[in-house]
């Protein structure tokens, strides 16, 4: 008899995500702060008359790309545990060693 599985598996342990998750994670986090960057142009251009407003806004466009390329190769850091260690038992007379 198949019993019914479910799509999505539980999730038993407190490993990593998978590489091509952290990659797609990345993708899109690198696909939206370098899109903001278009409307910041756009709008610097729509408000060319305050120039001061116009300024910030590219300024604020200059860094982006930077920033995006840098947050989008960083991967999460590597969690620190100390792995489980099986204890060795001491055998008494008389006992099974299995």
């Amino acid at each position: 008899m198949n019993s019914p599985r479910r799509e999505n598996p539980v999730l038993i342990t407190s490993a990593a995500p998978s590489y091509q998750d952290q990659l797609a994670a990345r993708r899109r986090r690198y696909a939206l702060m370098m899109s903001m960057r278009i409307p910041c142009i756009v709008l610097a251009v729509v408000f060319a008359k305050i120039w001061w407003l116009a300024l910030a806004l590219i300024l604020l466009s200059v860094p982006l790309p930077w920033m995006a390329v840098l947050i989008a190769n960083d991967r999460p850091p590597r969690k620190a545990e100390e792995p489980q260690r099986m204890q060795r038992q001491a055998l008494t007379r008389g006992e099974d060693p299995r």
